[in-house]
């Protein structure tokens, strides 16, 4: 994924950062000593939703269709939520030309907390949901309750990401890569 729309201003300079640099006073000269734009964390965190929907679905799809119990298939839609999540900045830091050992410290720094909050949030919604944990693929209150929390997680995630932008961390040690 294409991590230049985490960007607000067009001025940035990527060109003055060196290729290792983590990026930590570049949240603050990108977005000046009051943090990140809520701009930058809707982007952010919409990345990160991303991939983790992918991983979230596709693991409650494997462990429903397969009639798992309700625990192995919420560890497995976490485990690909994780991977799925990580993956979408990894490919795009190895784009940069990072190598493999480089890209994976930079995608756990860039999306450990954001996955993290996504997760707990969405996960809490779907087992707090009355019937959710144990509907079918076949039933919209399975799909209403993943979506629902996707919706809920990424409203409380997004605050989250600014935070940490605005403090050069999460989503802000990537805009060094691109």
């Amino acid at each position: 994924m294409d991590h230049s729309t985490h960007h607000t201003s067009a001025a940035h300079d990527h060109d003055a950062h060196p290729a290792g640099h983590a990026q930590a006073s570049g949240a603050a000269h990108e977005h000046g000593h009051g943090g990140a734009s809520w701009s930058t964390a809707v982007k952010a965190t919409l990345h990160c939703l991303t991939g983790c929907a992918i991983g979230e679905i596709l693991g409650m799809v494997i462990g429903t269709a397969l009639l798992w119990g309700n625990v192995p298939t919420m560890i497995l839609a976490i485990t690909l939520a994780f991977i799925f999540g990580y993956s979408f900045t990894l490919f795009a830091v190895r784009r940069a030309g990072l190598d493999f050992k480089s890209a994976i410290k930079v995608a756990l720094a860039a999306d450990t907390v954001s996955i993290a909050v996504m997760e707990f949030v969405d996960n809490a919604i779907i087992a707090l949901t009355p019937g959710a944990m144990d509907a079918h693929l076949s039933d919209g209150l399975f799909w209403s309750a993943l979506l629902g929390g996707f919706a809920v997680a990424f409203v409380i995630t997004t605050p989250v990401n600014k935070w940490m932008i605005g403090r050069g961390k999460g989503h802000a040690v990537v805009h060094a890569y691109h």
